[in-house]
């Protein structure tokens, strides 16, 4: 029987080659998962881990997100009953934004995003593939009884396909691990967010470009990660890793054709709406662009405690905050030791984004939970997280609920230490990852002098060697590849695929 422990290794049994291992048992892999599994008679011996079970990990991780969906909609049934309107919205803390759309945004008489314009009508101000998903939902709408809670319930439906092609694929990226994909299913801040807004739309699509860029599938690893773009800003945030990653293993070919499929998938779904109505297409990004520090950003905490930015000068010293932590990032992609795993790097430079963006909205942490999963598949390492964003998603609703009747939601001041909350918890996570990635010895997924595969979902980087490491330290080989000269300079491998 295992034991709570701070360590971060693999046992020794896990350390053999992938092809003559099953499955990595979350029981024998993760202290605190062992030490829970006493109450269930303990962990899973070795004859529980062979033979087969049409019940793997992954149907299994798909079960448990339709599950956890299911009661999180549940929970939302107040605002339901009250049409989302008044007050109960935020106490209950159902809010969702989607039915307040589709009378706001044009839905409810026809009119299409981007197209269709009124005197009284506000253009929809999401990405052109969110639109289309908001479309379909109109489509759908009377067969779930119509008007606003129509909409809302089939937005529920496409949502709930969306979080689970999410698991199935972040399940599948994993490579060995396929449990962790019920860390993704049964997370709370994902389940308690998901139908706020449309937001599992790209976290889908990126989960889908993951999953053919460990599968080496590179072009269309980028076709997804366009659509992804399409549909969100945020996704493209994540080719700065790549980029980075490719040029240090000299895979700089597959980055060049993954960046073509994205290309060319965010021109064909973008340029058709261009064409039409450039206005309206654009609206999403001068929207962004003009708003100001808003909730949940630690712009809006600096301003409760008095210290406010003037707002012309707010994007300027958002876009300086977030280029310093890229930079700091840069700096560990090409000087660590060892070349650091893929999905740490993705979530650092997304939460950097997330951390100097000018408004946090409380939906935004499902963009970066099937990334936690495959950089840190540590439960006590992703609770603390999650606590964190938990504490914020209560205290923005009670915010909203003193906003709307005084005296009878949280006060500012302790709004603002909230968003502190959820800042200081990211950032720590964002520390453990900078940590692992530094000393690779310390990362779950890298024990120290195995061949296991340095990066399940590295794709064409899993056991590349390192062809360009800015150098101040003696370099460790990436496990499963054999040492080669290392130099500032250096061809593209002829390998690379």
């Amino acid at each position: 029987m295992s034991s709570a422990s701070t360590d971060l290794t693999l046992p020794p049994d896990a350390a053999s080659p992938p092809s003559e291992q099953q499955p990595v048992q979350p029981t024998h892999d993760d202290p605190d998962v062992a030490a829970a599994s006493t109450v269930i008679g303990g962990p899973v011996g070795d004859r529980g881990r062979q033979g087969y079970s049409w019940w793997g990990p992954v149907r299994v991780a798909v079960l448990v997100a339709v599950v956890g969906y299911s009661l999180a909609v549940l929970a939302r049934m107040p605002c339901v009953s009250s049409g989302f309107a008044g007050i109960s919205r935020y106490t209950h803390m159902c809010y969702s934004d989607i039915p307040v759309l589709y009378h706001l945004r044009g839905f409810a008489d026809g009119y299409l995003p981007y197209l269709d314009s009124a005197p009284d009508l506000h253009p929809f101000e999401y990405p052109v593939l969110t639109g289309a998903m908001a479309q379909l939902a109109a489509w759908l709408t009377p067969l779930f009884g119509g008007g606003a809670i129509g909409f809302y319930a089939a937005n529920v439906v496409l949502i709930g396909a969306l979080l689970v092609v999410t698991v199935w694929a972040t399940a599948l990226t994993a490579g060995r691990r396929p449990w962790d994909g019920v860390l993704v299913a049964c997370a709370p801040a994902l389940l308690l967010t998901s139908t706020i807004n449309w937001d599992l739309l790209p976290v889908a699509l990126v989960a889908v470009a993951l999953l053919l860029w460990a599968r080496r599938i590179v072009f269309w690893a980028g076709v997804a990660m366009g659509l992804a773009i399409a549909a969100k800003f945020y996704p493209l945030i994540l080719l700065g890793p790549l980029l980075i990653l490719c040029f240090r293993a000299g895979r700089m070919s597959s980055f060049g054709r993954f960046v073509a499929g994205a290309a060319m998938a965010w021109v064909v779904a973008n340029v058709p709406v261009m064409v039409v109505n450039f206005e309206g297409w654009a609206n999403f990004y001068t929207f962004s662009s003009e708003r100001g520090q808003d909730f949940g950003s630690p712009w809006l905490a600096l301003s409760l405690a008095g210290f406010t930015i003037p707002a012309g000068a707010l994007n300027l010293v958002g876009l300086l905050a977030f280029g310093l932590l890229c930079l700091v990032l840069a700096f560990v992609m090409l000087a660590a030791p060892q070349r650091p795993r893929l999905a740490p790097m993705l979530f650092c430079v997304l939460a950097a984004f997330a951390l100097t963006n000018k408004v946090y909205s409380p939906q935004y942490v499902i963009w970066l939970v099937p990334l936690a999963v495959l950089a840190l598949p540590r439960v006590r390492y992703l609770a603390a997280w999650q606590a964190g964003e938990l504490v914020y998603f209560a205290a923005i609703w009670l915010y909203l609920a003193g906003l709307e009747q005084p005296g009878k939601g949280l006060p500012a001041g302790w709004y603002a230490v909230a968003i502190w909350v959820h800042v200081i918890a990211t950032a720590a996570f964002c520390g453990v990852l900078l940590w692992i990635s530094w000393w690779p010895d310390r990362d779950p997924l890298r024990p120290g002098g195995s061949a296991s595969g340095s990066d399940p979902g590295g794709g064409v980087l899993d056991g590349a060697p390192d062809r360009r490491r800015l150098r101040i330290g003696p370099a460790r080989p990436v496990p499963g590849s054999a040492p080669e000269p290392q130099s500032v300079r250096g061809p593209d491998s002829a390998a690379a695929t």
